[in-house]
């Protein structure tokens, strides 16, 4: 069997693409100013059937300003998960809080059963704060990762955030398209049920505009606020924006007019992307069905995914080798896969946070493989990766 190259996760431009950007460099509107950013934010608005989207540099640019607008200050402490992208954790530090780390449950998102206990058992609560026993610290908010397209529990983490006052952030970054078919939320898209949501366009996520990201709200006085926060906090009335007038530390992170033009293209093929996703992430179902100590993650029964990223759980005394060995042998075959994340709350900057009953993370963490997943990954391909992992199992 020929090698080939197959990368984990790529960008699926299509050549129309070009008609947007033309246009952009015609009209020389290329930096944060343009009428590509204004659609881009209705048009995601639009789709995930929110108020309104106000789009910046990044996923982390989103979910610190998120943060800041929830009232998140420096001496509070955020409750997150463990099993997630760096960029999830790190804007709860830029604003002087504290992160307090979560296991996951098996859909790889937070434990929303261990946070209600950690809630209940570990805090008080005198009607109108929650505070951290151990810390004394008021707890101000849960950010929630919906991970690899997969969705939290959200009537159970609602349903805490309720009842101890916490603001809710959905880090949707990974779950654009994702939404409830069942239940309470069902026609929810991920990153609409809670305060405010999240999305990232970075190169490998579902659709991309190379970098940028998306804050999205049904309040409408969080997302007035975001947009003023993101332009630097300069104050729009005619004349003080002549002159510069700025009433409050804002950030440059505003979305630029040839990333929105990307955007606004790529959205247009979302579902086309969603379908494909699916209908390879089937394959793998059906190609690796039978081989001992590989098992693909399956995402909940309730919902409609994106399918993201596919996960496969590698059991060492089963399939003859462990995770990295396998990544190891299918990179050396021209495979691009990786691990998941290393835990959080095991990384340098947060060894001295606080985490809770961490298990199921430790686990996932040491087994996770994640493989080509790509818009555009053929069918052959698919086929291709799952050959060389039945080839490397026992015999």
């Amino acid at each position: 069997m020929d090698k080939r190259q197959i990368q984990l996760s790529v960008p699926n431009l299509d050549i129309e693409i070009l008609n947007n950007l033309r246009e952009c460099i015609e009209t020389g509107w290329i930096s944060t100013g343009g009428r590509f950013i204004a659609e881009f934010e209705h048009k995601i608005a639009d789709y995930v059937g929110t108020k309104d989207a106000v789009s910046v540099q990044s996923g982390t640019a989103a979910l610190h300003v998120a943060l800041r607008i929830l009232g998140v200050e420096a001496g509070d402490e955020v409750i997150v998960p463990t099993l997630t992208f760096i960029g999830a954790v790190n804007p709860v530090k830029y604003l002087g809080a504290e992160p307090i780390f979560m296991d996951c449950d098996d859909s790889l998102c937070i434990d929303a059963a261990k946070l209600e206990r950690f809630c209940s058992e570990n805090c008080h609560y005198n009607g109108k704060e929650l505070i951290n026993g151990k810390t004394g610290k008021k707890i101000k908010a849960i950010v929630i990762v919906h991970v690899f397209g997969n969705l939290a529990d959200m009537e159970k983490v609602m349903d805490v955030a309720l009842k101890y006052n916490l603001k809710v952030l959905e880090d949707a970054t990974e779950a654009l398209g994702s939404y409830f078919t069942e239940g309470k939320y069902k026609g929810c898209f991920a990153g609409t049920i809670g305060d405010m949501g999240a999305y990232s366009f970075n190169a490998n996520k579902i659709i991309t505009t190379g970098g940028g990201g998306m804050l999205v709200s049904n309040n409408q006085l969080h997302l007035d606020e975001a947009r003023y926060l993101t332009i630097t906090a300069k104050n729009t009335s005619p004349n003080e924006a002549l002159f510069f007038v700025h009433d409050e530390v804002g950030y440059n992170y505003r979305m630029l007019n040839l990333q929105a033009a990307l955007g606004v293209s790529q959205l247009e093929r979302l579902e086309q992307f969603i379908k494909a996703k699916n209908y390879n992430y089937k394959i793998y179902k059906e190609e690796l069905k039978g081989v001992n100590g590989i098992d693909i993650l399956p995402f909940r029964n309730e919902i409609r995914s994106n399918h993201w990223f596919y996960s496969l759980f590698i059991d060492d005394k089963q399939f003859g080798m462990n995770r990295d060995m396998l990544m190891y042998s299918l990179i050396e075959d021209g495979i691009q896969c990786r691990p998941v994340w290393k835990l959080i709350h095991t990384l340098k900057p947060y060894l001295n946070s606080q985490s809770y009953e961490i298990q199921k993370a430790e686990n996932y963490a040491d087994h996770i493989l994640n493989v080509p997943c790509s818009t555009n990954l053929t069918s052959e391909e698919v086929k291709l990766v799952c050959q060389l992992i039945k080839d490397k199992a026992i015999k």
